[in-house]
């Protein structure tokens, strides 16, 4: 959510009366790719750009093929193709053998349904949304790049596609929370190929405690491009805790936080009795990731005191973060950040050289 934010930062930022932008974005992936589905570029009409593709190196190419798109305002579709490892073929350095799709759409500052206000609108949610997409058509009369966020926009005619295949791969999306792509044949013959994106919310993460310790977890959030919710004395939290939080909360405000499925909350407060009163409220959140410093024993005597089943709450972590031998509030924060993304991503935290199996489903 991050790299869309910038995208749309650096879109309002722009004078459309001499500048014009194409909006590049990676909608199917084979094999291994830097990237993922839903990497963005936006690419202006004077060679600025902002957002990437790849690691690197696609995006001079990527450039004047939006560029294109721009003069010609027309959409088109570029895959690169290093499955073969054909060292002539650009996007060697993919990272290794893989085949990406890009969309190079043009974008219509005037329309208020172009992708970019779709993308505004989706970040303004705190639910996951849907966006539907046309990444390949046999018929030019269907436009290469339409799309259309589902929450907002009647998705019951998207193009004459049969209303229940197109609901099954909505439902699908949603349930494994990974894009999917429908190729579908119409009544009339034309061939369509839909990419169903997955656009989570904006990760939120609440860091309960007052300690300079906390500045470290609040840089490595603020980084990630995640909302930060701060629960302590405001007396004793840093400027820079403070300016990097979306909002402040005592102690005694905890049911007031805004809590979604894309939240996770850690305590920091390195106060065993503080730890005690408040886990309770906090457990009654029912977050995904709820996570508290302090070792093994430390979470054995509160549940016993509690009389509270912490060992089989699944969305409990503490010790809190991965195994990476932290010492330093920057590892630390480091440690409970990865942690964190391992299981909004469901995985399990170990070195990818012991994976089995391609990194990424798709």
């Amino acid at each position: 959510m991050k790299e869309i934010r910038r995208i749309i930062e650096a879109f309002d930022q722009l004078d459309h009366q001499k500048e014009k932008v194409a909006l590049a974005s990676v909608v199917n992936v084979e094999a291994s790719s830097y990237r993922r589905i839903g990497a963005r570029m936006l690419v202006s009409s004077t060679g600025n750009w902002v957002g990437g593709i790849s690691g690197g190196c696609l995006e001079g190419d990527a450039l004047k093929r939006s560029q294109k798109a721009i003069y010609n305002n027309q959409a088109s579709r570029v895959v690169y193709d290093t499955l073969d490892d054909d060292e002539h073929q650009i996007g060697i350095g993919l990272g290794c053998n893989g085949r990406i799709e890009v969309l190079f759409t043009p974008i219509d500052p005037s329309d208020t349904k172009n992708p970019i206000e779709q993308l505004r609108r989706a970040t303004h949610s705190g639910t996951p949304e849907i966006m539907l997409k046309v990444i390949e058509t046999s018929n030019e009369t269907i436009p290469l790049g339409k799309s259309v966020l589902l929450e907002t926009e009647s998705t019951l005619d998207f193009f004459g596609i049969d209303a229940s295949i197109l609901d099954s791969c909505i439902q699908e999306t949603r349930k494994k929370r990974q894009p999917g792509i429908l190729e579908t044949t119409l009544k009339s013959g034309v061939q369509l190929k839909i990419l169903a994106e997955y656009l989570r919310p904006e990760m939120r993460l609440v860091i309960v405690g007052d300690n300079y310790d906390i500045n470290a977890t609040v840089g490595l959030a603020n980084e990630l491009g995640w909302e930060i919710f701060l629960v302590g004395q405001l007396k004793k939290m840093s400027k820079y805790a403070c300016n990097s939080a979306s909002k402040v909360f005592s102690y005694e405000q905890i049911d007031q936080i805004p809590v979604h499925e894309y939240t996770s909350i850690v305590l920091m407060t390195h106060d065993y009795q503080l730890d005690k009163r408040l886990l309770p409220a906090f457990l009654k959140l029912d977050v995904p990731y709820l996570g508290m410093l302090g070792p093994k024993k430390r979470r054995i005597k509160l549940q016993t005191e509690l009389s509270l089943n912490l060992e089989s709450n699944p969305n409990f972590y503490s010790p809190v973060g991965l195994d990476i031998g932290a010492e330093t509030p920057e590892e630390i924060a480091l440690s409970i950040t990865g942690e964190i993304v391992a299981v909004f991503r469901n995985r399990t935290g170990y070195s990818l050289k012991f994976r089995k199996g391609t990194i990424h489903k798709r």
